[in-house]
């Protein structure tokens, strides 16, 4: 949304505004807390479509229009070129929640991200585009995850925009499809089993209710119970307020939430990524750790505050072994007390536990 691009709900506003006057009229002045408009002006068709708007199943309102509009599902349907055509026209740049997230898509050698977007912003991102080019996988092509160079790229699970204004790609965007990819071709479910086993997924820029987020959810919880070797996953949610009940229901579909204050526009998620990225182990600022070593050890490590404490386990945590005896001299320099050099030490016991199981 910072790019320009709408969520789910005002893409079908957008595509009724092209394809549906009668229907755009009425959902485009609804709001939640509006009694429901008389439908008396409209086909019992349109009348279904738009009750499946109220009750928020974007998915399925796009494919009750396409089968209306096009009898049934096809790349060349008016439906699919409304879409690729309004995200054409809407998303041109980057923003800079994208220049964070392909810093922290990085691994050394190597940029991976999956993306349920069809825009292809992540890819214009990259520092150094254009002379860097990031393959882009989309459906079917997606590479199977592993922890080799050839498992990299712009993965896109739902489907991507040609690059050619011409030409329409599959797009995974109503309910068949979803059917489709998820349930019958079992193609994004099986993706994400095999990458939750190898990997700590971090989820960011979804609400529970999201359709596509359903099905994900379902598919991974379902699988949490079958295999005892997935990584624990993450989600970043942005509340008004503290709300455990919201926390609990993401804690039900197997993620584990973190969550954030969402005000003035999500600002304090866009300023962790970036901060998260220039912290980063693998193309991160060395100077910037530094300094946070230095403020972070200025104070006993008893008198410090628990983010500060976590910080520094997390930097020689995640540190070689070289890097993290630069880092313990460096500390002893700026005046670490024993409490921090201790902290050094309890960490490379874990590493020492680790490999003796």
């Amino acid at each position: 949304m910072p790019a320009n691009l709408p969520d789910f709900r005002k893409l079908v506003i957008n595509v009724y505004e092209k394809l549906d006057g009668a229907i755009h009229t009425i959902i485009s002045a609804h709001n939640d807390k509006d009694p429901e408009p008389s439908l008396n002006s409209l086909s019992n068709q349109q009348a279904a479509e738009v009750k499946r708007f109220f009750m928020r199943d974007y998915d399925v309102v796009l494919g009750m229009l396409e089968r209306r509009m096009d009898r049934q599902p096809s790349t060349n349907s008016q439906v699919r070129k409304t879409i690729a055509e309004l995200l054409r026209k809407a998303g041109r740049q980057p923003a800079p929640i994208h220049k964070a997230l392909m810093r922290l898509a990085d691994r050394g050698g190597v940029t991976t991200i999956i993306t349920t977007n069809f825009d292809l912003l992540l890819q214009r991102a990259v520092p150094g585009t254009p002379k860097i080019k990031i393959p882009t996988y989309a459906l079917g092509a997606i590479p199977r995850p592993g922890r080799s160079i050839d498992f990299s790229g712009v993965l896109h699970i739902h489907g991507a925009l040609e690059r050619d204004e011409d030409r329409y790609s599959d797009l995974i965007v109503t309910d068949h499809d979803f059917g489709e990819f998820y349930l019958r071709r079992r193609s994004v479910p099986d993706f994400i089993y095999d990458a939750a086993r190898l990997f700590h997924l971090v989820l960011i820029g979804y609400s529970a209710n999201d359709p596509p987020m359903r099905y994900l959810l379902n598919a991974v919880a379902a699988d949490g119970v079958r295999f005892d070797d997935l990584k624990e996953r993450f989600t970043f949610v942005g509340l008004d307020k503290p709300d455990p009940i919201a926390d609990e229901d993401w804690k039900g579909r197997g993620i584990t939430p973190i969550s954030y204050d969402s005000k003035n526009h999500h600002a304090i998620l866009l300023k962790t990524l970036q901060r998260w990225a220039v912290l980063s182990a693998v193309n991160g600022n060395i100077k910037l750790v530094d300094n946070e070593i230095k403020r972070i050890v200025k104070k006993n490590r008893s008198l410090t505050t628990d983010s500060d404490r976590d910080l520094f386990d997390h930097l020689i945590r995640r540190s070689s072994d070289s890097e993290r005896v630069r880092l313990s001299s460096y500390a002893a320099k700026c005046g670490a007390d024993n409490g921090w050099l201790d902290a050094i030490i309890a960490v490379c016991a874990e590493k020492m536990r680790g490999v003796s199981l």
